[in-house]
């Protein structure tokens, strides 16, 4: 059965901002074409300043829940708080921005996450042995926003650009967020030994009101709004997963990956303690997440620049089979020094993987089961993350590192195979994208 395509106008926006003094040199499809469009790039550019804020609460917030308990569980814990809820919420996020006005709703999404980064810091900064579970308390909300905005923020991309821009959006969007994986980090490797963690959730909170500028100043185009009503709404997006074969293969891929590849993203201080000899709230820690964070950025950008007219339904596989070469490697790693290069080539092929995965997947979607389906995709990719740090927490306790990095290449090898785009395009009748 042939996906349903439904291509995105280019909105006024580009021609306006290409009148107004931005008449870039553009190649369709590239990411200066992407970023001709005035409300994209004002959402990319105050994103982009709050993505900062949030990498440098997470890597501080991981150190300082290791070094508060030195436990690997109660690391994981917090990171089922923060992602977690993305397994529940997204769906009802996905709803909701299929019915409702988008700009407002993240308007009052971002709010409620920079109250209660907050309120975390002001939790911190009372006392030397502060609550777990107050701790836990606000990491939760913070993530309950988190999964009702993230579905809200995928749906509102693919509006912003036009349909022949759309894969370079994704790259760009990527890149956001793992050049902030680079600048967070780094700047929370230098400022959390000298300003301690309250501070650094103090600086998350108030990067918040950059996107907050952004989404108050944009003019959203209008879309297409769901007709569905109740359950109907509600399951929309796994209706849509079961009768398109592509973006069903492309959900069970990310789910999988996310819960037995991916749990060295939440486990990555206790992994770098355990196995390579790094404090967790070092310089030379904060390096090493910076390099893999720019490896991911590198990847990412990759797809909307060099790699921009390969078929990304091939790179997805190329980059499964990629990433499951450099978890082994760094399986086998008891030093810090080579970790450096080995993290930055598996963060480029992580980002690369997933990105490739995502643009397929918004551009086999239309506007009405947007929101849902990209629901679906945060439960698979956050919400499995979340779970694969409780699972995977315990068994890094008891063994080391190898162990579960090793389990990751493994499965990663296994979806190298099993997620065979290009063929499910050619049994739908169309060329693979």
């Amino acid at each position: 059965m042939r996906p349903n395509v439904q291509p995105n106008p280019i909105t006024e926006d580009t021609e306006e901002a290409l009148t107004e003094g931005d008449d870039y040199v553009r190649g369709v499809g590239t990411t200066r074409s992407a970023l001709a469009h005035r409300e994209f790039r004002l959402m990319w550019l105050g994103s982009f300043a709050s993505n900062i804020g949030t990498w440098m609460q997470t890597v501080v917030l991981g150190s300082y829940a290791f070094k508060l308990t030195e436990s690997s569980v109660f690391v994981g814990a917090l990171a089922f708080a923060q992602l977690g809820p993305l397994l529940l919420l997204s769906v009802v996020g996905g709803m909701v921005a299929d019915a409702l006005d988008r700009r407002k709703l993240l308007i009052v999404l971002q709010a409620e996450q920079l109250v209660f980064s907050l309120a975390l810091a002001a939790i911190v900064a009372a006392s030397d042995n502060p609550s777990r579970v107050l701790i836990f308390g606000c990491v939760l909300a913070v993530g309950i926003g988190n999964a009702l905005n993230a579905p809200v923020w995928g749906a509102v991309v693919p509006s912003l650009v036009g349909q022949e821009d759309l894969g370079a959006a994704i790259a760009l969007n990527s890149t956001m967020i793992n050049g902030s994986r680079v600048i967070g980090p780094a700047l929370a490797g230098i400022l959390y030994p000298v300003f301690g963690a309250a501070w650094m959730f103090t600086a998350n909170a108030v990067t918040y009101v950059f996107v907050i500028f952004a989404l108050v100043i944009v003019r959203f185009p209008d879309v297409p709004r769901a007709v569905e009503q109740g359950w109907h709404r509600l399951l929309g997006g796994f209706r849509v997963a079961r009768g398109n074969p592509i973006v069903g293969r492309i959900l069970l891929t990310l789910a999988i990956f996310s819960l037995f590849s991916l749990p060295f993203v939440t486990l990555f201080p206790a992994l770098a303690e355990k196995d390579l000899g790094l404090s967790s709230d070092s310089l030379g820690y904060g390096l090493l997440y910076a390099v893999f964070a720019l490896g991911a950025c590198v990847g990412a950008l990759s797809i909307g620049t060099v790699l921009a007219n390969a078929v990304k339904m091939r790179l997805v596989r190329v980059g499964l089979l990629g990433f499951a070469v450099m978890m082994a490697v760094w399986g086998t790693l008891r030093a810090a020094a080579p970790a450096y290069p080995v993290v930055f080539l598996l963060g480029a092929v992580y980002f690369g993987t997933t990105t490739s995965m995502l643009t397929v997947l918004q551009t086999v979607l239309t506007e009405e089961v947007r929101g849902r389906v990209m629901a679906l995709w945060f439960m698979a990719f956050g919400g499995m993350v979340a779970i694969a740090g409780l699972v995977f927490g315990p068994l890094l306790d008891l063994t080391d590192g190898s162990v579960v990095l090793v389990i990751g290449a493994v499965a990663a090898a296994f979806l190298a195979w099993w997620c065979d785009l290009p063929r499910l395009a050619r049994q739908a009748g169309i060329e693979p994208v």
